[in-house]
């Protein structure tokens, strides 16, 4: 029996991962190139959606594939503390380099992982012991250390100093380790700017864009056919048109096209034009519920109105012309732009032109603009 190949799930690995060759030979150069070596250090950023968390996934694997630890972390409160813990497990509900332990609610005395220091100026030195000794056990099999952080952006600042501090610590100390920070397009203005991270700054950038639709096409061709699906001409380009590259969409179109022509022909495994719409259908669903209502949930509610504005225009929209639908000067406008092109929410189009960076998030805000309307005037 053949199990539907892809995988529209938060940071599932798809059986074929497309687009990013160069992103993943510049880790494994680093691992390959020894202590030093600059892709050691590295952060990666792109719009929700992009494929930093698969591509996240795909390090820890080629790490693991070379006998080294892999710590994975989301940077929510308590980062540093949770990343101490893991390094340096705590015998019998204590730990070595915490001066006082005390109790959350719910917490017993035999709870493990979370520790709370004097201070936070305290963080920084015990994380870096505890990542120099857990390194220093595992040269000595040869392997080394990778710790991976996503939702960076969202990081406190604390434990950005604390985890900066101790990376810039293993250099110095020339340790076996590889330090990948991901995170929304925000999480470099944040830190990079950030004096007491200023060693962010030498980590290696890679902002990750759309799939080429030659690369789409040919991973939906070879996905489909090793799955046992025989798909030709028409509803092929209609799955590789509808996806406009973006890595999320090509899993969710890939998988309910899949799975409408399992369910649809059982016995006969084609995907027919019928099968194309139906899954593209589902997909575009999924696709709201998942990467643009949580998106446009972030913003403030004059951001929100910026991209209203912009959902008038079919296509490139004038950003005055966009000024004057909000009903404000040019310049106060121009502060909203300047912020949705960092988020990697808007893209530049042109001279005085920008349009939508995510696909179908136009049509979305159409058939929502009652709503995220309402919702701006609730908070005036």
């Amino acid at each position: 029996m053949h199990y539907n190949p892809f995988k529209p799930s938060a940071g599932h690995t798809p059986p074929l991962l497309i687009g990013r060759d160069h992103d993943i030979e510049d880790f494994i150069e680093g691992l390959d190139n020894g202590p030093g070596s600059p892709t050691r250090l590295m952060r990666v950023t792109g719009a929700r959606g992009i494929g930093k968390t698969v591509l996240l996934s795909e390090f820890a694997r080629i790490a693991r594939e070379r006998k080294w630890e892999v710590i994975r972390e989301n940077a929510s409160k308590g980062l540093a503390a949770r990343l101490l813990s893991r390094l340096q497990p705590a015998p019998r509900g204590r730990h070595e380099f915490t001066v006082k332990p005390t109790l959350q609610v719910g917490e017993t005395a035999g709870s493990l992982g979370v520790y709370h220091y004097q201070s936070a100026e305290q963080m920084p030195l015990t994380l870096s012991e505890a990542m120099d000794r857990r390194i220093h056990e595992l040269e000595k099999k040869g392997a080394g250390l990778l710790i991976a952080i996503d939702e960076a952006q969202a990081a406190e600042r604390d434990d950005m100093i604390a985890i900066s501090t101790a990376a810039q610590d293993m250099n110095i100390n020339n340790r076996d380790y590889a330090l990948v920070f991901a995170g929304l397009p925000s999480m470099s203005s944040k830190w990079l700017n950030e004096d007491a991270t200023t060693f962010m700054r030498r980590a290696d950038p890679h902002m990750l864009q759309d799939i080429p639709l030659d690369e789409v096409k040919r991973a939906f061709e070879d996905t489909f056919r090793e799955s046992g699906m025989a798909i030709s001409d028409t509803p092929l380009h209609m799955a590789v048109e509808a996806t406009y590259g973006y890595p999320f969409m090509i899993q969710l179109v890939g998988y309910h096209i899949w799975s409408s022509a399992r369910r649809n022909h059982p016995d006969t495994p084609t995907i027919s034009v019928e099968d194309a719409k139906l899954g593209i259908g589902k997909a575009l669903t999924r696709l709201g519920d998942t990467v643009h209502g949580p998106e446009l949930d972030s913003l403030s509610p004059v951001d929100r109105t910026y991209l209203l504005a912009m959902a008038q225009d079919d296509g490139p929209s004038s950003t005055s012309m966009v000024a004057e639908r909000m009903g404000k000067e040019k310049n106060y406008a121009g502060q909203y732009r300047a912020r949705l092109l960092d988020a990697q929410v808007i893209e530049p189009k042109g001279y005085g032109l920008v349009d939508f960076a995510i696909p179908y998030l136009r049509e979305y805000l159409r058939e929502h603009a009652a709503y995220y309307r309402m919702n701006a005037e609730s908070t005036d």
